[in-house]
């Protein structure tokens, strides 16, 4: 990661050396996901790069070792076995609410950290529908030259009403209120 002018880039991706196993326009499209996703997370708002952190701790089996070990103490401590006071006796109510609050707090963060993620998701979708479309108009271009290129040369073809399908425009609309029809069909 290098800095330009104040401003966070990243670079560090573009600094490795090729995979002479891949394509250029492979190891282009890799680098440009992997500048993108490092630029996503340089992005982050502090409370964002916090409830992260926090979601990435409680997701890990430390986390879970770590309580384990607390609440062995805690138990243990409040037994009155090792002659010390007890300052949360059975039913252990300070225990619960320390608990209530922490379950309380780590759903709040498991939240944020999902609607930040579910808003990149949403952001990769609406790019993927847009190449979809685009590679759509160039294939339906593509298909209508071909054609115009059949007919000059005199080639048949084999099944002319298939080509004349395939070289209609695809409405992203239609497509969506067919899906949904055969769906509310299908209930």
């Amino acid at each position: 990661m290098a800095t330009d002018a104040g401003k966070r880039t990243v670079t560090a991706y573009d600094d490795a050396p090729d995979n002479p196993a891949l394509s250029d326009v492979v190891e282009r499209n890799i680098r440009t996901i992997l500048r993108l996703r490092a630029q996503s997370a340089l992005k982050r708002t502090f409370q964002e790069r916090l409830a992260d952190g926090i979601t990435s701790f409680s997701g890990r089996l430390s986390f879970v070792y770590f309580h384990a070990a607390w609440f062995s103490t805690w138990l243990l401590l409040n037994t009155g076995w090792f002659g010390i006071k007890t300052f949360d006796p059975y039913p252990y109510g300070l225990l619960t609410m320390i608990v209530s609050l922490e379950a309380i707090f780590l759903s709040t963060f498991v939240l944020i950290s999902q609607n930040r993620l579910g808003e990149e998701s949403d952001r990769r979708a609406d790019l993927d529908l847009h190449v979809g479309l685009l590679t759509e108009a160039e294939l339906t271009r593509v298909l209508k030259m071909l054609g115009a290129i059949q007919d000059k040369l005199g080639v048949e073809c084999d099944d002319p009403e298939e080509l004349a399908d395939l070289k209609l425009a695809t409405n992203p609309e239609d497509v969506l209120q067919e899906i949904d029809r055969l769906q509310r069909r299908r209930l």
